[in-house]
């Protein structure tokens, strides 16, 4: 049997498809905020399952059986990975198997921020609605007559380009190093020359306040910015400064510098910001795809084969 510590909460979805694995699976589940079952739960767990909710060095010392972490996503920010290391424990993530769900995400931010979707709900609800805002006409736009800009150009960021180009968006994208392509531009030129950036970044020490005051000065004042990468990306006191003084139309986020979101936020309190709590990757379909990857590595584990997509170097 190979002992998992699953750092969620199962539907019906996730456990009829882990059943026929269950002879040689032995799943502890635990809610991402209940600590007294992960820590009761992390001496004997051979692999955890991991999501958001950070994982130390001290959590690691703890886990004495411990062999794999696996990300169920791509970015391992949250996990000390060098803890890991010198602990023997493999670290592996599942490269693109959110991108479709976090594509998808990203696109439905763009449009609820540039068609005022919040705003507009709100009015209809309070009666308000009618006669139309006059300022739709000077202010909303259609996707097929914006550029739209990518920071970063991974799986995700080729997904959505792919949709965006499908609508009839011109597309632009940065990424470490000129890749020849058509639409590379340096970050400078991409702030400059898009109605939307929308941010694809792994959270790293170069990443981190990429998007910074003198960033996001440099677009364009009717330019939406999307956030669906990691929070510290954005310097987020700076993002208020200009969601507030008109310097930047509007934002849709799904990530934050702290998560979950203090209720003082000042993002929380904006008309022209669309908000949701870390979840584009978030569908029944990512899931199915993430379970895939972790019950493979498991057989992986349980066989003595190599892992697959392990992010550090271990021995054996």
């Amino acid at each position: 049997m190979v002992r998992v510590l699953a750092h969620f909460v199962p539907g019906v979805r996730v456990t009829e498809f882990l059943a026929p694995h269950r002879d040689w699976l032995d799943i502890r589940f635990c809610a991402e905020d209940d600590d007294d079952t992960f820590y009761a739960e992390l001496p004997e767990a051979e692999v955890l399952w991991h999501v958001l909710r950070p994982l130390s060095g001290e959590d690691l010392a703890k886990a004495s059986r411990l062999r794999l972490v696996h990300k169920l996503g791509a970015g391992v920010n949250t996990i000390d990975v060098d803890a890991a290391t010198a602990r023997g424990v493999a670290v592996a993530n599942m490269p693109g198997a959110n991108a479709p769900s976090v594509a998808e995400g990203t696109l439905l931010l763009m449009l609820a921020a540039l068609r005022r979707l919040p705003e507009l709900d709100r009015a209809t609800r309070a009666g308000r609605g009618w006669p139309s805002d006059p300022s739709l006409g000077e202010t909303v736009r259609d996707i097929a007559s914006c550029t739209v800009g990518l920071v970063g150009y991974g799986n995700i960021a080729k997904q959505v380009e792919r949709i965006l180009v499908a609508m009839g968006a011109e597309v632009l994208h940065t990424s470490t190093r000129d890749d020849g392509s058509p639409g590379w531009r340096t970050l400078p030129e991409l702030l400059a020359h898009s109605d939307i950036v929308s941010l694809h970044l792994p959270l790293t020490d170069a990443t981190a306040g990429l998007l910074g005051r003198d960033a996001l000065e440099q677009m364009k004042d009717d330019a939406v910015l999307i956030n669906t990468s990691r929070g510290p990306v954005v310097d987020e006191a700076a993002l208020v400064d200009a969601l507030r003084g008109g310097t930047l139309a509007a934002a849709g986020l799904d990530v934050f510098a702290v998560e979950p979101v203090p209720a003082d936020n000042p993002l929380l309190a904006l008309p022209n910001v669309v908000l949701t709590p870390h979840v584009t990757w978030y569908t029944a379909d990512t899931m199915r795809r993430y379970l895939e990857f972790a019950v493979d590595n498991c057989e992986r584990l349980r066989d003595g084969r190599h892992l697959a997509n392990v992010v550090n170097q271990v021995d054996g």
